[in-house]
């Protein structure tokens, strides 16, 4: 997948557990887990907005997109 998560950099930035985050902003720990892990399919904005919050950071420092090297990704509105 070309969407890194950095959710387990920025806990470890800010000296947080997952379980200290998910008391937080009020999302439980395997959830919290499957996005810190990359299993995760999609966010809402809504909790990534509280993650931010919690862990003073901005979304990029969170997601970050990376080309795969073996893949000739384009946009393609049809797909949508």
């Amino acid at each position: 997948m070309a969407i890194i998560i950095n959710l387990d950099v920025m806990l470890s930035k800010r000296k947080m557990k997952l379980n200290q985050l998910s008391e937080i902003v009020g999302i439980t720990e395997s959830n919290l887990s499957i996005l810190k892990t990359g299993k995760s399919k999609a966010i809402r904005i809504s909790p990534l907005d509280a993650i931010c919050d919690a862990l003073n950071c901005q979304p990029g420092n969170i997601l970050e997109y990376r080309k795969p090297k073996d893949a000739d990704v384009r946009y393609d509105p049809e797909s949508i």
